[in-house]
């Protein structure tokens, strides 16, 4: 569901339009054609931008709502700071202290070859969907894709297949969007095939419970975290090490963006 629909389904709750629920109808054959095509090329991002406007239903503004149901939360939005703006400085990251969260996602998209402007890009591939708009929603929607990298960072998950997979499950309880269980289930299995004996359903698994017994990251301030020592910010927010993921060999995991795509 694009943000634009999501505004036009609020107006309709306000004047009592009784076809609200069809303004936040799941779209799964979308959903999975997408998925379809991520599983092709793992690198062509836009794809899970259009799984999640397929699925997002109303977890956007519910957890919108929920974020500016609390002190913190409400300064946060009403501020509404662009975080891709600041993590795409890299001189104010450059100036963080060793071992923050901030030179830690400076270290992981230099290596990576990744920028937060590129995943911005990536969101605007296809069908614009009212993200860049001045609106509340847009802007919730803005900050949940931009801290992407940073939420990569925090969780120890890598790039790779398996990483993603366990991303978007960790996301999934955080934000309440079906389209990070489906893309998470669906990886799952997927990996699952090329990788036998491997233990990708466990990785992904814990990446989910992890994900439910974190401190909601949605309401952090961003700009305090990206100071903060790594290690510390990891036993605050209750993200515990991805054991699973790690007992997968560094070079399969390496290795799974070519074997995917000669899979599919």
């Amino acid at each position: 569901m694009s943000v634009t629909e999501i505004y036009r389904a609020e107006t309709s709750v306000a004047y009592g339009n009784d076809s609200i629920e069809n303004k936040f109808r799941l779209q799964p054959i979308k959903a999975f054609r997408a998925l379809m095509l991520l599983f092709k090329d793992k690198e062509d991002t836009s794809q899970v931008f259009e799984i999640m406007r397929a699925l997002s239903g109303n977890s956007l503004p519910k957890s919108y709502l929920r974020l500016i149901s609390t002190p913190q939360g409400g300064a946060i939005a009403f501020n509404r700071q662009e975080i891709a703006n600041v993590l795409s400085d890299r001189a104010y990251l450059e100036r963080l202290p060793t071992g923050s969260v901030g030179r830690a996602y400076l270290d992981f998209i230099t290596r990576e070859n990744i920028s937060a402007q590129g995943l911005i890009e990536e969101s605007r591939k296809n069908a614009d969907d009212g993200i860049d708009a001045q609106h509340p929603y847009a802007w919730y929607g803005r900050r949940m894709r931009d801290v992407h990298d940073l939420w990569h960072v925090l969780t120890g998950y890598g790039r790779d297949a398996i990483g993603e997979a366990c991303i978007v499950a960790f996301s999934y309880p955080q934000t309440t969007s079906l389209g990070f269980g489906f893309i998470a289930v669906g990886g799952a299995l997927k990996l699952r095939s090329a990788l036998p004996g491997q233990p990708i359903f466990s990785a992904v698994w814990q990446a989910y419970q992890t994900g439910r017994s974190a401190k909601w990251l949605p309401a952090e301030d961003y700009l305090k975290l990206l100071a903060e020592p790594l290690e510390a910010a990891r036993a605050r927010l209750n993200i515990k090490r991805p054991t699973h993921y790690e007992r997968v060999p560094q070079e399969l995991r390496d290795s799974l963006g070519a074997d995917l795509k000669a899979a599919a």
